[in-house]
């Protein structure tokens, strides 16, 4: 494509896509732009103080006079960039590191210390061991009391009789299934023991390549899409032992539950969607379709899909795991990590694919540390105060009252049990909204996600998506093309001060607990990089689960489950079964 000398010889979507700067794009205005555009052959004055309007800034007739052969040269350079095919797994010449200078990581690298269970014993019906802890699971393997290929078989089984009902599978990987158990019970017998997931089968979501499936990010225009290459996370988890069974659902290109093929369903409540986006690893891990499953965290798609279905899901540490060969949201908050249905289980994944691979430059590899054993009292612990003790919002609508009164009486159960437990907790305040805009910053995940699918807009074929609605992508993309990059780049900077005042806040704290949706603790912490486990914290009358999340320093992964760990063996909720499956 060789760039047009105006406006005028620009195909409409290319003169809508130059608006971006200020925010036009997709707008009944930006129509009126175009009609002005054709009739002057270029932009001109009146259309930039048109367009300041709407980006919030004011510029007089001097100012607007010798901005236009700038704006007019921008336009140029607009459509010579779009002539470049980008793919998505092509990010930005920035990285985002959540360290501040000069901080220090941890060095000393221990070997794992997991939970070696005693007497367990072959059950007669191996679908008996759906629900098994991966410890357990891992035990019978290694003592070679079960085999790789019978557990595969019968998850396998399992996804082919409950995995319509819940719409959480894209693709049964069976054939590849097949092999890497076989291969995983050969090497066993000739003495080679991979480690806690040698053998065990698992579940992807579909943002994760594997070079002999389809990888469709949930979305109808890329339902045939084929990656030629494995991510990491896929590769390492391979090299673990642990055998790929299904690619699972995800809401379209990471938003929510409803995907190309319908809409996942919560496991304790099939009239309701398992929430997203990691909508297919959480509902198949709890209603023991998988042993586990690996979803992705950009604003809450572990956390809510994870308190929706009553599993246990850890947002590891931003940087901790590679996202090589997966789909691109957004370059600084996507995160890859592990859903599972006991916290442990998590520990052994996270231990299984941590670590810098030479491909994704923001991934480093920083010690793991897990220790089964290590007691509460080695940690200094706290809670987040205002999160448990601010008082409710006012709400007019009685039912949503009642909800949030019935949330806020959870939280403070689950408070109650970390110090019955012995835990002497420390107030801890992340910085509120109050003191910095941390709600402004959702700007960074609108503007990076709208690069990621800049083609799919500017091709027209974000009209195939299932959902069109004001929150759905396709309007959000075209939305984020109105925010400046110079806003953009502001939003960072305060992102920095944020990730000051966070590491202030928490400073002498290894682990404090939360309300999973409290205040901003959400945004914040996706925004910062810190680490979230996310478990089951009890159950509504209507018998739905709901949560509670514990989050550690930087890389405090470890530190972060162990809390987690204690909360769970303290209760029964992540024993619990689904009814139905």
């Amino acid at each position: 494509m060789t760039a047009p000398s105006s406006p005028s010889a620009l195909d409409r979507r290319t003169f809508m896509g130059s608006l971006a700067g200020f925010g036009l794009a997709g707008t009944a205005f930006a129509d009126a732009l175009w009609t002005r555009a054709q009739q002057a052959g270029k932009i001109t004055p009146a259309m930039i103080e048109d367009a300041g309007e709407i980006a919030g800034l004011e510029f007089d007739p001097d100012e607007r006079e010798m901005m236009v052969d700038g704006l007019n040269r921008n336009l140029r350079a607009y459509s010579r960039l779009r002539s470049i095919p980008v793919p998505n797994s092509v990010g930005p010449a920035v990285f985002f590191d959540p360290l501040l200078p000069g901080r220090e990581l941890p060095t000393e690298d221990r070997e794992i210390r997991y939970t070696r269970p005693t007497g367990i014993t072959r059950p007669a019906d191996l679908d008996a061991l759906a629900f098994a802890p991966l410890t357990d699971l891992a035990e019978l393997i290694r003592t070679r009391r079960v085999s790789s290929i019978e557990l595969t078989t019968m998850y396998l089984d399992r996804l082919k009789r409950h995995g319509p009902r819940l719409e959480c599978t894209v693709t049964l990987t069976e054939d590849l299934a097949m092999r890497q158990a076989r291969r995983a019970d050969a090497d066993l017998a000739r003495g080679l023991y991979r480690g806690p997931l040698h053998g065990i089968p698992w579940g992807a979501k579909d943002l994760l390549a594997e070079d002999e499936y389809p990888t469709t990010w949930g979305a109808a225009p890329y339902r045939e899409q084929v990656v030629t290459e494995d991510a990491t996370v896929t590769r390492r988890l391979e090299d673990a032992g642990a055998v790929l069974i299904a690619k699972l659902t995800l809401g379209a290109l990471a938003m929510g539950d409803v995907w190309f093929g319908g809409k996942t369903r919560n496991p304790w409540n099939l009239e309701q969607g398992s929430s997203g986006s990691s909508a297919g690893p959480a509902a198949a891990t709890v209603a023991g379709l998988v042993g586990f499953s690996i979803g992705s965290e950009t604003l809450g798609s572990i956390v809510s899909p994870s308190t929706r279905c009553g599993a246990s899901g850890l947002r590891p540490t931003f940087g901790r795991v590679s996202r090589s060969g997966a789909m691109a949201l957004s370059w600084s908050m996507d995160k890859l990590g592990p859903i599972c249905r006991h916290v442990e289980d998590c520990a052994l994944v996270l231990d299984a694919i941590h670590g810098a691979d030479g491909r994704d430059p923001t991934a480093r590899t920083v010690p793991f540390n897990w220790d089964a054993g290590r007691p509460l009292d080695e940690l200094r612990l706290g809670y987040f105060k205002a999160g448990f003790e601010s008082p409710l919002p006012d709400i007019q609508n009685a039912e949503r009252r009642r909800r949030f009164e019935e949330a806020r009486e959870f939280d403070l159960a689950a408070l109650k049990q970390m110090r019955d437990l012995g835990v002497d907790l420390i107030p801890v305040e992340p910085p509120t909204n109050d003191e910095v805009p941390v709600d402004a910053l959702r700007i960074i995940l609108s503007a990076e996600a709208a690069a990621a699918f800049d083609d799919l807009t500017r091709s027209g074929r974000d009209a195939e998506l299932v959902r069109q609605d004001r929150g759905a992508w396709p309007n959000a993309f075209r939305t984020a093309r109105m925010i400046p990059a110079v806003e953009y780049l502001q939003a960072n900077r305060v992102r920095t001060m944020v990730m000051g005042l966070m590491e202030a806040r928490l400073e002498g704290i290894d682990a404090f607990i939360t309300p999973s949706f409290g205040g901003n603790i959400l945004l914040l912490t996706n925004l910062t990089g810190h680490p979230t486990v996310v478990v089951p914290s009890g159950f509504r009358p209507n018998g739905t689960p709901v949560s509670i999340s514990f989050i550690g320093k930087l890389y405090g992964d470890a530190e972060a489950l162990t809390m987690a760990r204690a909360f769970q063996a303290a209760t029964d909720y992540a024993g619990r079964r689904p009814p139905g499956f």
